[in-house]
């Protein structure tokens, strides 16, 4: 196999094993709403195998950006299947990452009363909100009942997501959001059934995933995880608890039989990516981490050893809208503009060159 063979990941088809990474670029304004620009963006790298969509947010609670777009009303849900139409007519696969931001969020961003975690613990420092920094505030934890609540805005959103044509749903169970927050020691100190063990704090994150499983069809459901990444205060420093910990998600996973698990790891080619791929049994996307760019050698590397099934790529998406044109010429590629990833606009978000130009 190589980089550019077509792959089965469930019921999703690709035509070649390059992804988009879940990309964060706020476009989607104080109502969440995705524009005719947001459906450009995506129509214009359908060329990859799979994209993933950044990360939307289910329920109000969840939101962490302004400009995060949502997936909870009738005006969001139509406004992505413009998205999901544009990205098929150009010959795309496109899936919607799920994200509930968990602690990371804020009243000032969600418009609700407070925020929720697993535990009351709250992230040092401050967040950037549409109204200046804040200080991070203080989580209400979630009592089991919310947690019922929770999952199912999940499950709606995913509801929605395929009714408004999307091939797919991704879980974020990475990066120190909400479900990332249920794995971590340091941000569930819960002492119910939820937290206390690899095997409780896998919990919940095993539910959702069950729970949007029988919704939508387990070979159009992933999720992406980033073991001892470390972001947002949720820390996991100690190797065999982190170990542990995935085994246990894992574990309960992989019956499922679902799409694909994507791992963000800076040793994409190291033990314990090998292992995760191992204990989920199905297929594996990986991504090497945060400031660097993915490398045309690095990804062909990955998929000819056998690392993985498929690669996500970042930055390099970003900037190169036809990148695996690029990839299969050898061609030059554009660099990318970090000083417009989070701005307004079509500057530096759709107008990056094509080889063809």
């Amino acid at each position: 196999m190589d980089l550019f063979s077509p792959i089965f990941l469930g019921d999703l088809h690709l035509a070649n094993r390059v992804v988009m990474a879940p990309l964060t670029r706020v476009r989607s304004g104080a109502d969440g709403v995705p524009t005719a620009l947001v459906a450009e963006y995506y129509a214009q790298r359908a060329s990859v195998g799979l994209i993933i969509s950044e990360g939307v947010y289910p329920g109000k609670e969840s939101r962490g950006y302004f400009g995060q777009p949502g997936i909870v009303t009738d005006e969001q849900e139509a406004a992505w299947k413009v998205v999901a139409d544009r990205v098929h007519e150009a010959g795309g696969e496109i899936v919607m990452q799920l994200m509930h931001a968990g602690r990371v969020s804020h009243p000032d961003l969600s418009g609700t009363d407070r925020t929720v975690a697993p535990s009351a613990v709250a992230i040092a420092g401050e967040v950037h909100t549409q109204h200046g920094k804040r200080r991070h505030a203080v989580p209400e934890a979630l009592t089991t009942e919310e947690l019922a609540v929770v999952r199912d805005e999940f499950v709606e959103a995913a509801r929605r997501a395929v009714r408004a044509g999307f091939d797919g749903v991704e879980l974020h169970g990475a990066n120190g959001y909400l479900l990332h927050q249920f794995l971590s020691p340091v941000s569930n100190v819960r002492t119910d059934g939820y937290g206390g063990s690899p095997e409780a704090r896998a919990r919940f994150v095993i539910e959702v995933a069950e729970a949007v499983v029988a919704e939508v069809g387990a070979g159009r459901v992933g999720m992406r995880v980033s073991p001892g990444n470390q972001a947002q205060d949720v820390f996991e420093t100690d190797e065999t608890e982190t170990r542990a910990t995935y085994r246990a998600l894992l574990d309960g996973l992989r019956p499922l039989g679902m799409a694909y698990v994507s791992v963000l790891h800076a040793e994409p080619t190291g033990q314990l990516v090998a292992d995760l791929k191992s204990w989920f049994g199905g297929k594996l996307i990986v991504n090497s981490g945060f400031g660097s760019v993915t490398t045309r050698e690095e990804a062909t590397t990955l998929i000819e050893r056998s690392h993985a099934d498929a690669v996500a790529v970042g930055r390099a998406i970003i900037a190169n809208p036809d990148l695996v044109e690029r990839w299969r010429e050898d061609a030059p590629e554009n660099e990318p503009r970090p000083e417009h990833f989070y701005t307004p606009g079509a500057e530096g978000y759709t107008d990056y060159p094509r080889l063809s130009a």
